[in-house]
């Protein structure tokens, strides 16, 4: 790999952590008000536990980070994951070129793919070694 596109990796492994810590931070936010209301939480509580294996993986693999999460959670975490690139499309689909919030609908898109696709490579790698 060339220095480009190495230096061009850093960055995008940089954005996709961003992406995921305010990803979180919204989610905690949206919580904290929901609870203050009485509102139903279960999904937003989903939501928040999955963006948080997925930075946890992204975190193991770039940053040696230990992952905290059993493979049952990972499974839950990868499909809950997945719910969400499907809305962050459906946003992404209706915003507009070159402004700010599709930037960060990129980013957070890249971000939760590259977290799906550390889980199926972590839930491949153990199921050849169970230890």
């Amino acid at each position: 790999m060339g220095e480009e596109a190495v230096n061009k990796f850093n960055v995008e492994q940089l954005e996709s952590l961003q992406a995921l810590q305010s990803t979180i931070r919204k989610l905690e936010s949206a919580l904290s008000q929901m609870t203050e209301k009485g509102t139903n939480t279960t999904l937003v509580k989903k939501r928040l536990l999955a963006v948080n294996a997925g930075l946890a993986v992204l975190e193991q693999i770039w940053e040696k980070k230990p992952y905290p999460y059993t493979p049952e959670e990972s499974a839950e975490a990868r499909k809950v994951l997945a719910g969400l690139i499907l809305s962050v499309e459906s946003s992404y689909a209706r915003s507009k070129a070159g402004s700010p919030q599709r930037t960060l609908l990129e980013r957070r898109l890249r971000a939760l793919e590259l977290a799906v696709q550390a889980i199926d490579n972590l839930s491949a790698a153990q199921a050849t070694d169970p230890e």
